[in-house]
Parts: C-alpha cells; sequence; structure tokens
C-alpha cells in the first residue's frame, strides 16, 4: 500500500483561493494576506482524489533553507512516491497538510523532522506564496514558502533512498536549472539576486501574513 492510499490531505477550492485574483506564475510576495486568510476555506479530502481535481488547490508547505550564501540542494531518486519528480532537483523542504498538524506551520515542523537530520528547528520566515499552472503537478497545489538559515548548523537528509542533499553555491544550483522542478526554478529565482546573493528578509507583507500562515487548519469533518 502507498501512502497516498487513504491519506487525507488539505485542500481548498480554486475558485474560492483566486477569487478577485488572477492566478500568477512564481511566487508572490504582494498583497498575500488576504489569499492566507481564505485557506481557512479548506478542508482535508482524500488525495488520491484530489490528485485528479483540477478544481481544489492542495496545500503545500515549502521551506527553502540555507546556510548564509549556500542554499540547501536535493536531488530526488526513483524512490519517491511521486513520479513525475524523478531524478529531478529540488530545493524545497515540505509536503502536504495532514489531520493532526494544527496549522500550516505545524505541518512544516513535522515534515522538517520526518525530511531532515538536524539538532535544532530552525526560525521559520514566511517569504510568498508559490503558484505554477503551466504543467500539471502545479495545478494541482499551492506552496507557502517559507525561509530559513541554518547558519552554521548541520543539516543532512533522513531518507537517503528517496533524496541526497547539501549545501550548494547559487551558481552550482544555477547549474541544475534545467533539471530542477518548476517549483525549484520559480523558489530559486524569487529567493536570489542578480549577483548570485541569497534573499536577506521574508515578505513585505510583515507579521500579518507569518500570523495567518500559524492559524489553525479546520479540523476533519469525522472528528
Amino acid at each position: 500500500m502507498s501512502r497516498t492510499d487513504g491519506e487525507l490531505v488539505y485542500a481548498v477550492p480554486r475558485r474560492l483561493l483566486f477569487e478577485g485574483v488572477e492566478p500568477w506564475l512564481g511566487v508572490r510576495r504582494e498583497d498575500v494576506a488576504a489569499i492566507l486568510d481564505r485557506l481557512r476555506s479548506g478542508s482535508f479530502v482524500p488525495r488520491s482524489a484530489a490528485e485528479s481535481d483540477r478544481d481544489l488547490k492542495q496545500i503545500i508547505p515549502y521551506l527553502v533553507l540555507r546556510d548564509g550564501e549556500r542554499i540547501f540542494l536535493m536531488k530526488r531518486t526513483r524512490a519517491g512516491g511521486d513520479a513525475r519528480l524523478h531524478d529531478l532537483y529540488t530545493i524545497g523542504v515540505g509536503g502536504h497538510l495532514n489531520p493532526g498538524d494544527g496549522s500550516i506551520v505545524g505541518g512544516l515542523e513535522r515534515e522538517w523532522a520526518e525530511e531532515m537530520t538536524a539538532d535544532f528547528v530552525p526560525d521559520f520566515e514566511f517569504f510568498g506564496l508559490l503558484n505554477d499552472d503551466t504543467v500539471e503537478v502545479g495545478v494541482h497545489h499551492l506552496g507557502i514558502v517559507y525561509a530559513a538559515d541554518a547558519a552554521g548548523r548541520s543539516v543532512a537528509v533522513r531518507e537517503t533512498h528517496k533524496l541526497a542533499g547539501s549545501f550548494e553555491t547559487v551558481a552550482t544550483a544555477r547549474s541544475v536549472y534545467d533539471r530542477m522542478e518548476t517549483w525549484s526554478q520559480l523558489a530559486l529565482d524569487a529567493a536570489t539576486g542578480p549577483d548570485g546573493d541569497v534573499w536577506a528578509s521574508g515578505s513585505s507583507t510583515g507579521e500579518s501574513a507569518a500570523q495567518a500562515s500559524s492559524r489553525p487548519l479546520p479540523r476533519p469533518e469525522s472528528e
């Protein structure tokens, strides 16, 4: 049985999420608080159904981790559950929201513990909203992007059969740009400057957006 069998994930109807807003391509960092508020309009649905329902957007906390001017770069193996992402590079740590996560940040904290080996949990700083409707996997997901700095502390991939990862320069990440999943391409473009420097701070929306992404999620109907 695969992990997706029977898994409940958090999703929001597309028509509610984008009401009065033109869907964008890339990382949106301005005017995001109202969109984050609409995340409360979602519910937990079977992942198997959500993956084929174009009227739903599954919500994905997505962490871009750096260590100073280096960025954590990973490569997916063929052991991962989503065949669409096999052999692609990624700079995102995260995944679907499940019942029990409590909030978007809570889901990211769980994903951090599941995916990474580290003796610390970084401060997650809200960065923006990631959308890409130009590819099939992107049609079904909306990324809530966070940034964090390891600040010299050791970090490694936990599930080494699924991923390989290490801190690399932005130039190294750029060298595999064409082999990155599209979300990582868009996140890298947003998080790095023209001179290869890594972002300095999060979204200009400030505390209101960060607070919205920490609000409790609705409980599953079965509870």
